[in-house]
């Protein structure tokens, strides 16, 4: 889970909880005297408890740093952007899938049942319970070879065996206690 996210879930959890009568029981941390609060320009910060120190969220840029008193002062540090990494691991992602199916596709190889040869244009995804008008109806159900029910009449076989034991067995210990 990106950084960024779990920081804004700290954020919202942080304000649920100052609400709390226990939180107004813990002893504040001031800042040392000269030095202004936090939060106290334009609103474009907002500052919320998490621990000993604060989050700091910026409204314009969406930016979010962890802050707090050190040594030379307060100072905020930026949480890495994981988003900006994530997206261009999809992309590159993409482009390689897209590699993998014009090579299949050359040399003759079908691709998979459902895998289109080219990626659909990155765009918002539709709901999840509205179907997609573009989408072609579902084709037959495809049937198992003989080889999986072989393993899975054998694995029936075993599980029916075991079953059989199990009361050849209580069977015993009832037999024995009476």
């Amino acid at each position: 889970m990106p950084r960024f996210i779990v920081l804004t879930l700290l954020l919202l959890a942080g304000s649920a909880i100052a609400g709390l009568p226990h939180a107004a029981a813990q002893p504040e941390q001031s800042p040392p005297q000269g030095v202004p609060a936090p939060g106290a320009d334009d609103g474009r910060y907002s500052f919320h408890r998490v621990g000993e120190g604060f989050v700091r969220l910026d409204s314009q840029t969406g930016q979010v740093a962890q802050c707090g008193w050190s040594t030379p002062g307060w100072s905020c540090k930026l949480v890495p952007d994981e988003r900006v990494a994530l997206e261009s691991e999809i992309g590159r992602l993409q482009r390689d899938n897209a590699a993998l199916k014009k090579s299949l596709l050359s040399r003759g190889i079908e691709l998979p049942a459902g895998v289109v040869a080219e990626a659909p244009a990155a765009g918002p995804l539709p709901p999840a319970n509205v179907p997609d008008p573009s989408a072609k109806p579902p084709s037959e159900p495809k049937m198992p070879s003989e080889a999986d029910l072989d393993r899975a009449l054998a694995f029936m076989k075993h599980i029916w065996q075991r079953l059989v034991d199990m009361v050849n067995d209580l069977q015993r210990d009832i037999q024995k206690k009476g």
